[in-house]
């Protein structure tokens, strides 16, 4: 009989995560974006202006000042439940940006093993709904989108979705609604949570706060315990260049003064503080705390730990 030696299995690459008292972020990875992302995210991010700031490099840009940008999820446990906020772009998705479009990533095995398998996931955080903070609410099987995560219920400002209800969309976000949204409606998990000026607490130690201008509806996600605070911002900082320049917003923002408004009382918030902060599409390393720089702020990195 001849037995072969089956290929060794690589070994999975140790999930990113930082403290913040007793609760555990993980950061799950899904795809680093291309370099041309920053230029057309953030237009008025030139690389002159970039380059000005030398803080940024090497992490946050390249040589040449253009931006590095990411798409990936946090994930923590609170409360004995598993949360994960945004869910990213998804696999098999049909997406007009050609770096979106029918991704075959290995999210949902990075997920797993930071601890979170999708059966056991409990409660999902959509900051807005945009496609690439949707993507995996939804996965295909026999044909069908169906939830990922048929066991969570699925959180957004109610503001959000009535907005996008009624908005007058192009066909490329009518698809991303058809395939990522409607599918946890008709299942009955998504739920409408009002968040007024002073923020919603979901649980003990897990708040949402109204951080409007990007999309209507936008939150960020606020985690404390035993006195620590860390900030999950959502895409009302898309990148730390944002931070040295609060006026510079996003080509794809709905209301760029309200957005820009949402980020100065964002970052006067948190400047001084202890609150980390974790950037949804930072590159490594992802997290830090926001100091007061020159006139305005940069971000003082904190490396990410390893494990669980």
């Amino acid at each position: 009989m001849n037995i072969s030696t089956p290929p060794a299995t690589p070994a999975p690459a140790e999930v990113p995560g930082w403290s913040a008292g007793g609760i555990r972020v993980h950061r799950i990875d899904e795809i680093v974006l291309p370099p041309a992302t920053g230029q057309w995210l953030l237009p008025d991010a030139t690389p002159d202006l970039v380059t000005t700031q030398d803080w940024l490099h090497p992490h946050f840009t390249d040589d040449e000042g253009l931006l590095r940008l990411a798409s990936h999820s946090f994930a923590f446990t609170l409360g004995g439940l598993r949360v994960l906020v945004d869910t990213g772009i998804g696999n098999g998705k049909e997406r007009a940006n050609p770096a979106w479009h029918d991704l075959r990533t290995d999210y949902l095995q990075r997920l797993t093993q930071a601890g979170f398998p999708p059966d056991e996931v409990d409660l999902v955080i959509l900051t807005h709904l945009h496609a690439d903070h949707v993507g995996w609410n939804t996965r295909q099987e026999n044909g069908r989108w169906v939830p990922t995560f048929p066991n969570a219920r699925y959180v957004v400002s109610r503001t959000e979705r009535e907005f996008w209800a009624g908005y007058d969309m192009e066909e490329a976000r009518r698809q991303m609604f058809r395939d990522s949204v409607i599918p946890v409606e008709e299942a009955g998990l998504l739920d409408l949570v009002d968040v007024p000026a002073e923020g919603a607490d979901l649980l003990p130690g897990l708040r949402l706060l109204p951080t409007p201008g990007h999309t209507p509806g936008h939150v960020a996600v606020e985690l404390s315990d035993a006195g620590h605070k860390a900030l999950i911002t959502g895409d009302c900082i898309h990148h730390p260049f944002q931070l040295a320049h609060p006026g510079v917003g996003a080509c794809v923002d709905i209301d760029p003064e309200r957005s820009e408004h949402s980020r100065r009382t964002l970052l006067a918030s948190l400047a001084g503080t202890d609150t980390l902060v974790l950037g949804t599409h930072f590159p490594p390393p992802t997290a830090g705390h926001v100091v007061s720089h020159e006139e305005t702020y940069r971000l003082a990195p904190v490396p990410a730990g390893h494990g669980r």
